[in-house]
């Protein structure tokens, strides 16, 4: 008598058979089917990928274990659904990223600008921010308020420039926040444009001027008054090519262990990878299972037959 394949009458043998395979795979480090196995796929990225309106990728990241380990901890989201980027100085708000350009644009709330007059403090970076996202060389700090013992009016007077032709009286007599300095002393005291280097390796104790306000994308700052000026901070980011863009296309998100920072696929919210994720996957013990797409269904139609098999033996 002819059966289909589907309607064949099953064994013990055939049985026993079965959970042999079963067991096999699974000693074999292939895991029993499950949804959550067979859609890893297509599950989605254990990163946030975005804060507000501004994305979040590759080398950035919102959570601990995502994105790059040089960047790790710089980039928060408040409930508010605004990013800040965190050095020891404060939190300043980020404003834009560009990923194809590599910076991004900061705001610090603390400095002073054309429109108001903010209390003296230092903008630091750590020794890591300094040398992977320092600010561009679009970026000018203008000192202000300066004494005439200054170090950079004096011995370290080659450390101001010429910036688009603008000048400190411009400055004091076209802000309003700025003549205040005008208006004290009854005539412009100096001021300093300068880079961050400047900033960086000397407070603004040492550099003694009261207040500073950062200007970006000056070179096309020429003819432009101050109260037309973008203030803020923009940062140039760099980062080691590390193969992201394999694991970024087997579907997972580029990350990295944060115990050893070593470089990490991620995924899925459990399921990790060292390369990517067709490639093979790291459990949550950290073991690595390697698998290809024809072991889950075969494990899937093993399971099916072992259940019709049960269900027909009426066990």
């Amino acid at each position: 008598m002819y059966y289909s394949p589907l309607t064949t009458p099953f064994t013990s043998n055939t049985l026993n058979l079965i959970i042999l395979m079963i067991i096999t795979l699974n000693t074999l480090g292939y895991p029993s089917p499950t949804l959550s196995t067979l859609s890893s796929s297509s599950t989605s990225s254990p990163c946030k990928t975005s804060c507000g309106s501004i994305p979040i990728t590759y080398p950035f990241g919102i959570d601990d274990g995502c994105g790059a380990p040089l960047f790790r901890h710089m980039l928060s989201c408040n409930t508010t659904t605004d990013l800040f980027f965190t050095t020891p100085s404060g939190s300043y708000k980020v404003q834009h990223i560009d990923y194809d350009k590599k910076t991004l644009v900061i705001y610090d709330p603390s400095m002073s600008t054309c429109s108001i007059l903010q209390p003296h403090h230092d903008f630091i970076m750590t020794d890591v921010q300094s040398v992977t996202i320092p600010p561009t060389p679009d970026t000018v700090f203008a000192l202000l308020n300066c004494s005439v013992d200054s170090p950079v009016l004096n011995h370290y007077k080659n450390l101001c420039f010429n910036f688009s032709g603008h000048s400190c009286d411009e400055l004091y007599g076209g802000c309003n926040a700025f003549r205040v300095f005008h208006l004290l002393t009854n005539s412009s005291p100096p001021c300093c444009f300068t880079g961050y280097d400047t900033v960086r390796y000397m407070s603004m104790n040492i550099l003694d001027c009261t207040h500073y306000t950062t200007v970006i994308n000056t070179d096309n700052l020429k003819g432009i008054g101050p109260l037309d000026w973008v203030y803020g901070i923009k940062l140039s980011y760099s980062f080691p090519d590390t193969g992201c863009e394999r694991c970024s296309l087997s579907g997972g998100t580029c990350g990295y262990d944060t115990e050893t920072e070593g470089k990490l696929c991620l995924c899925s919210a459990s399921t990790n990878a060292t390369r990517d994720c067709a490639g093979g996957r790291l459990t949550a013990g950290g073991h690595r299972i390697r698998h290809s797409s024809w072991i889950y269904y075969l494990h899937l139609i093993l399971m099916s037959l072992l259940i019709i098999t049960i269900k027909d033996s009426g066990l």
